[in-house]
């Protein structure tokens, strides 16, 4: 693991979990470990990411591309962590299985989250298993955004035959041009960071959301099956804007997760449960 480390803690003093995370779940469940006790590394990749986690004396953010199963293990060995958990999304499928890879060769007890598998309000969303299933729909006419992440976006082009295609993408240089270059026009793309608030303090609700959907005449989303705040976000704008709502399946996981609070009744407490109160 390379790059920076952020919000550094203690060296030593505390029972310690390596969290591998994002900007999902990651952040409450970082809270709910310290104010238990945990001294917590969290992994991430991007410094936009670590800033989701504000600093405390008993966290060590590090940013940065785990690089292989053998990186891991010598973390491992470095941290020699009590527990070690996989909070990446669901669609970091190579993460997943280098950590599954590297614990099971050092010893190291590992838990998954799981996100939660979401349902629909209103009319029930087309599950596609993989992109190259978008050619099997009939998408002529549609005004299409693509909330899939920039990576796949010359797959979905590629496979799709809807009326015009539109991205929502996250606010870096690479995003953007792995956008332009799968053949998206410039003025079809709009790059912005979901959950970053209103601009007054308050958490955004999807509104730069609703309104690209209204100001580009948008008529069919396709997001991810992620099971975490942005499909929720789809799920809701594609109930009130009428939108055909398209979701990318959720890849099998290799092995059984935990739902954020059995993962946290299983984590428990550094020095076991506090007492109860008399």
């Amino acid at each position: 693991m390379h790059g920076p480390e952020l919000h550094q803690g203690p060296a030593a003093g505390q029972a310690l979990i390596w969290l591998v995370s994002g900007t999902g779940e990651g952040p409450g469940l970082a809270q709910a470990l310290l104010a238990r006790g945990w001294r917590l590394q969290v992994s991430v990749v991007t410094a936009a990411a670590a800033r989701a986690y504000p600093p405390h004396p008993a966290l060590r953010v590090q940013v940065g591309a785990l690089e292989g199963e053998t990186a891991i293990r010598a973390e491992l060995e470095r941290l020699r962590p009590r527990w070690l958990v996989d909070g990446s999304h669901p669609f970091a499928r190579l993460i997943s299985a280098q950590l599954e890879a590297a614990s099971r060769h050092s010893g190291q007890p590992l838990l998954r989250l799981e996100r939660p598998t979401l349902e629909s309000s209103g009319e029930a969303a087309t599950l596609l298993a993989r992109l190259e299933d978008l050619a099997s729909l009939n998408l002529k006419g549609e005004r299409l955004l693509l909330a899939i992440g920039s990576r796949h976006l010359a797959a979905a082009l590629k496979a799709s035959n809807a009326a015009a295609h539109y991205a929502r993408i996250l606010d870096n240089p690479t995003s953007l041009q792995l956008a332009l270059a799968a053949g998206m026009a410039p003025e079809r793309l709009a790059c912005l960071r979901p959950g970053l608030g209103d601009g007054n303090g308050l958490p955004d609700s999807g509104g730069l959301e609703r309104a690209l959907c209204r100001h580009w005449g948008i008529s069919a989303v396709l997001c991810r099956q992620s099971g975490g705040a942005t499909e929720q976000l789809w799920r809701r704008l594609a109930g009130e804007l009428g939108l055909r709502l398209l979701l990318l399946q959720r890849p099998q996981a290799a092995g059984s997760g935990l739902p954020l609070e059995a993962l946290l009744e299983k984590l428990g407490w550094p020095e076991g449960p506090p007492a109860p109160s008399p």
